[in-house]
């Protein structure tokens, strides 16, 4: 089963969210359903759209990949989803 390393953003691309899953389409879905939540980030910030994924064939490397990322800098993230997305358009699964 594939696992997903992810990266979202708002309507205005000035927030980045980063999640992992083994379902990324039902996990986009969960983010857009909890869209201006204030009990969640993603939902708080609005941060539903798809604007960076990577695959992973387990839960462990998927797990660690997420947290190395989540240490980076926004500089440093925002050059990895360039080198995938250079417009950063919002992608769809």
């Amino acid at each position: 089963m594939p696992y997903y390393v992810y990266i979202t953003t708002n309507p205005a691309k000035s927030v980045l969210y980063i999640g992992v899953t083994n379902n990324l389409t039902s996990r986009l879905a969960q983010h857009y359903e909890n869209r201006g939540q204030p009990a969640t980030f993603a939902g708080r910030y609005f941060c539903y759209n798809l604007v960076y994924f990577e695959v992973h064939q387990s839960s462990m490397t998927a797990i660690a990949r997420e947290k190395e990322l989540k240490g980076w800098t926004r500089a440093k993230k925002e050059l990895l989803i360039d080198s995938l997305n250079p417009e950063r358009e919002f992608l769809i699964v």
